[in-house]
């Protein structure tokens, strides 16, 4: 495939991946970074792209099967269970959701009166038309790299691109200090946010539908397959990388002028305002809807292509409408009410699903074991479960006073010696029961 068919589908993976999350965190780490922004900016490139682009290449060395095939040297079933629970996850019960009301709360809200907001018929109004533009765009898949590589990605390049390029052409001011701790160790604290980003679940969601694109394409050896999507990854990640490098560069020039912020959100609705008076507002408006919007596509054809797959005989449309409709009640929950409701789930699977990707990678050096993969998870599961009941505000303290001695507990990654122990038991294990055998 050409290098230009390529250069498409990794903005189209770009796009997929550029959430509202992704542009307003950033703002925030540069506010508290300060000075050390260099140095922070390493560590979170580090876990915000470089996992999110192994996950890629996990989905594409995995071939047509994506994440289930993955899943599936623990179990079939397991296969199974794990990929329903990470497409719904981040699927219809949180990450389409979030895309209209993030959407409607940081681009529409601030043009609307007192009234309007306080209206209760605003926000389902928009839901209905949002994910109605959601489904027009993602009926057909095959069109998806046109209409998003080709169309939404520039058009989302070109409102970032009016901030930051603003910012570094008449900074609001010199880099600030750092703050917190980022003070002590802004490489490591940086590293943990990125890790936190969650995009690894994303690139396993989204390589379904990158696949299948280069399949519409003509490519469908897995040579192939795998040459393209690690062409494409590199490009999302290189693109991410830029986008991250800027809003946070904003964040870090802008404490002279409108002072520390709670949050990256109204960082960036002050900063466009400084650097664009009253059009600011519109700037930031267009940015997190388009990349919101470019995101819900992305997530309802990934969930409908894959429940396709699982169900055969139902159509591709039914589910994308399925799918659609049920993120449109779902958001009218409320922003804040679905954070609380989901983010423990996506605790409890995160983990899991980094173990299971970087396993993917090396599990030809232990023969696939399924004792091996079965160790890690659960050892991996133990940890994160009780984080995630932690997170839902739910008492076990008895537990996690003990897994708190776990090295980097404190930075939210205490599964990962547990998941390294675990798959060292497993090799044991499978190494003595090859011998028996044989």
């Amino acid at each position: 495939m050409s290098f230009r068919k390529n250069f498409v589908i990794g903005l189209m993976l770009f796009a997929l991946f550029l959430g509202a999350g992704n542009i307003i965190f950033p703002p925030l780490l540069g506010q508290m970074a300060g000075d050390q922004l260099f140095i922070a900016m390493a560590g979170f490139l580090i876990t915000g792209v470089g996992l999110p682009l192994l996950a890629v290449l996990a989905i594409a060395n995995a071939g047509e099967g994506g994440l289930q095939s993955i899943a599936s040297r623990v179990h079939p079933l397991f296969g199974v269970f794990f990929t329903m629970v990470i497409y719904m996850a981040i699927g219809p019960f949180f990450g389409i959701p979030r895309t209209a009301t993030v959407s409607y709360e940081i681009g529409v809200v601030p043009f609307l009166t007192d009234g309007l907001v306080d209206a209760n018929w605003t926000l389902p109004l928009f839901t209905v038309l949002f994910f109605t533009l959601t489904v027009i765009l993602a009926l057909n898949p095959a069109k998806l790299v046109d209409r998003i590589g080709k169309v939404l990605t520039p058009i989302l390049f070109v409102v970032i691109g009016a901030l930051a390029v603003k910012s570094i052409l008449t900074p609001m001011g010199k880099l600030g200090e750092s703050h917190g701790e980022y003070m002590d160790s802004p490489f490591f604290r940086s590293f943990v946010e990125g890790y936190l980003t969650m995009d690894v679940i994303a690139a396993l969601v989204f390589g379904i539908v990158v696949i299948n694109a280069l399949r519409d394409e003509g490519v469908t050896q897995r040579g192939p397959i795998l040459k393209a999507m690690t062409i494409a990854g590199l490009i999302a990640a290189g693109g991410l990388a830029i986008v991250y490098i800027s809003l946070s560069y904003i964040g870090a020039t802008s404490v002279e002028v409108i002072g520390i912020q709670p949050n990256g959100g109204a960082v960036l609705a002050r900063a466009s305002t400084v650097l664009y008076g009253t059009s600011g507002t519109a700037i930031l408006a267009a940015t997190i809807i388009f990349a919101c919007l470019t995101t819900s596509i992305g997530l309802v054809s990934a969930c409908a292509q894959y429940f396709k797959q699982l169900f055969p005989n139902r159509s591709y449309k039914m589910f994308v409408f399925l799918f659609a409709g049920f993120s449109a009640l779902v958001s009218n929950v409320g922003l804040t009410q679905l954070i609380s409701f989901s983010l423990p789930v996506l605790m409890m699977v995160y983990p899991l699903a980094i173990v299971l990707m970087l396993m993917s990678f090396i599990d030809k050096l232990f023969g696939r074991e399924p004792i091996v993969y079965i160790l890690a998870l659960l050892a991996t599961a133990f940890v994160s479960i009780f984080d995630g009941l932690l997170v839902a505000e739910i008492d076990v303290k008895p537990v996690t006073s003990i897994l708190a001695h776990l090295p980097l507990y404190e930075q939210n990654i205490g599964w990962l010696v547990p998941a390294i122990v675990g798959a060292l038991i497993g090799v044991v294990i499978s190494f003595f029961t090859r011998k028996r055998n044989s």
